[in-house]
């Protein structure tokens, strides 16, 4: 029988490479994002692969389409071997003075709240299930280390995430939920494409960073994913080699 899997932020970059890997190994993968023709589109690039999967319009940001996600993926395959709690948002790049309310809050709200209300769910599932137990992977950043000028909102919601990280694996222990991370930095996706051309630097020059490509993630993610519950990668990181993040400051 196939295992079963949800993938947040699964329309594109991290989320989509990582969602059509598991498709390719045989998971029935369920897949959740704000936009629902990108996540069908995501389901047509796997090819006879999509038919295992299930796209799930939702903004994780909103306690009740979260729920509303988990209460699908529970009827339709009774239960949930992984999550990959991947969704996030950037924020504009600014100082503390100048970052309306709004705009951290809308931060906070994908990038944490909505993290917490999918491992919520994913933790009462697998909780509930018989066999008991599965396995949550949270996408932190090197962002939840080290931080970049100007990122407030997105560091503190990351370094957020490595508290929830530690506090559910503990929590987890007693019913078989192994709960890690997986802190990237600087893979080449849309989402970094500003990176090539040059971002903010500690001295406050702008200059570019080296990327790496998506494979060097799916590799790290898939080998977190294929490990048996008795075994946890609690946090590891993967970066461009040549990326500053050693010399970060």
């Amino acid at each position: 029988m196939s295992k079963i899997a949800l993938v947040t932020g699964a329309s594109s970059g991290i989320g989509k490479a990582c969602a059509l890997a598991l498709l390719t190994e045989g998971w029935t993968v369920a897949l959740c994002a704000r936009r629902a023709q990108a996540l069908e589109g995501v389901i047509a690039e796997a090819g006879q692969a999509g038919a295992r999967a299930l796209a799930l319009p939702c903004d994780v940001s909103d306690a009740a389409q979260v729920a509303a996600a988990f209460a699908q993926v529970k009827q339709r395959f009774g239960r949930l071997d992984l999550l990959f709690n991947n969704a996030g948002v950037f924020a504009r790049g600014t100082t503390p003075d100048d970052l309306a309310e709004a705009e951290w809050d809308a931060a906070i709200a994908t990038n944490l709240n909505g993290a917490f209300y999918c491992l919520k769910h994913a933790f009462r599932l697998m909780k509930e299930q018989s066999p008991q137990g599965g396995r949550i992977i949270n996408n932190g950043s090197i962002s939840a280390h080290t931080p970049r000028p100007g990122s407030i909102a997105y560091t503190a919601a990351k370094h957020a995430i490595t508290g929830m990280t530690k506090t559910a694996s503990l929590d987890g222990r007693a019913f078989d939920i192994a709960v890690g991370q997986i802190d990237i930095g600087n893979v080449a996706s849309d989402m970094t494409e500003r990176m090539a051309r040059g971002v903010p630097q500690a001295d406050g020059s702008i200059k570019p960073e080296a990327r790496m490509e998506m494979a060097g993630v799916v590799q790290t993610f898939m080998a977190m994913v294929n490990l048996p519950l008795s075994a946890n990668v609690l946090f590891t990181t993967v970066m461009a080699t040549k990326m500053p993040f050693v010399g970060r400051g």
